[in-house]
């Protein structure tokens, strides 16, 4: 099965008297990038976190975040860290003198804005407290959302799969286009350099036909695109088996569309013949289009 390095997936749960939310998001990247966005008081919680998430994705910029809010009852009569209130309260101010300055208008900041803000909730509420049940618990709203994201990957990864399927059969009919041509193309570039080669022998009568020969012969070997043609070919299966494999698949595509697209250059370059010329144009717009897709493969 082939995924998408694009998923999405959030949820919410409560358990011993916390309420939470999740985001999971990921995006494309080089490699696997993992921002995790995580209250630091619950012992354990990050790095058990980490550790399946890692096996979710082998590629991808994936950000999670965790927001938890004490329920009402427990944080009643305290839950307030006063310090770190006054400090957010001095900076919304500051940035709201910033904003007047600039000729900016700024909407207005609520209670619950800055309740939300890092440390003003002392969440812990006492030093020393046990939280490994609702560590615990969090893991365990984590594992159901992970199936989410792997079932949103899967199911770009099925769409972007069928996109790649309809480009590699369109590259196949252009390259058996291709053979065709450049077959076509053979008998007008024999009479061509036939003509020439006569042509020489009338304005040079000197010129050692022998030699002459020769060097048409190596230009015959210069404009021959059947190494071309075949290489595509190769490609072609290769690419086919990957997408069948399943799996992460994306380095290996990305590197098949790059030898692609250099046949495809070389295949206009040695053309010399007008509708061989388009083929290999029309191979090169199918190929990019095939690229686009697999840079959002993992």
């Amino acid at each position: 099965m082939l995924h998408s390095m694009t998923g999405f997936a959030a949820g919410t749960g409560a358990a011993e008297g916390w309420s939470w939310s999740w985001d999971l998001r990921s995006v494309n990247g080089r490699g696997l990038d993992m921002k995790l966005r995580l209250p630091d008081w619950i012992e354990g919680l990050e790095a058990a976190v980490r550790a399946r998430m890692q096996g979710a994705a082998t590629r991808g910029n994936i950000t999670l975040g965790l927001r938890l809010a004490r329920d009402p009852e427990m944080t009643r009569g305290g839950g307030i860290n006063t310090e770190a209130l006054a400090e957010m309260l001095a900076r919304v101010r500051r940035i709201e003198g910033a904003a007047q300055e600039a000729g900016l208008v700024l909407g207005p900041v609520t209670a619950t804005d800055i309740l939300a803000m890092r440390g003003v909730q002392d969440l812990q509420m006492r030093g020393g407290e046990d939280h490994s049940a609702l560590r615990d618990a969090l893991l365990h709203d984590l594992s159901e959302m992970l199936r989410q994201f792997e079932a949103s990957r899967a199911e770009e990864g099925a769409r972007i799969g069928a996109h790649l399927r309809a480009r590699l059969d369109e590259i196949g009919a252009l390259t058996e286009r291709a053979v065709a041509l450049a077959q076509e193309r053979a008998g007008g570039l024999r009479a061509q350099m036939e003509a020439a080669l006569e042509r020489a022998l009338d304005a040079r009568p000197d010129i050692d036909p022998a030699r002459l020969e020769e060097e048409l012969a190596l230009i015959a070997v210069k404009i021959d695109v059947s190494e071309e043609i075949e290489r595509l070919q190769t490609h072609l299966l290769a690419a086919r088996t990957l997408l069948a494999a399943g799996g992460p698949a994306g380095r290996k595509l990305d590197f098949l569309t790059q030898e692609f697209n250099r046949e495809a250059n070389t295949l206009c370059a040695k053309a010399q013949h007008g509708p061989l010329t388009r083929t290999g144009l029309d191979l090169k717009y199918a190929i990019d289009q095939m690229r686009e897709q697999v840079q959002n493969l993992e």
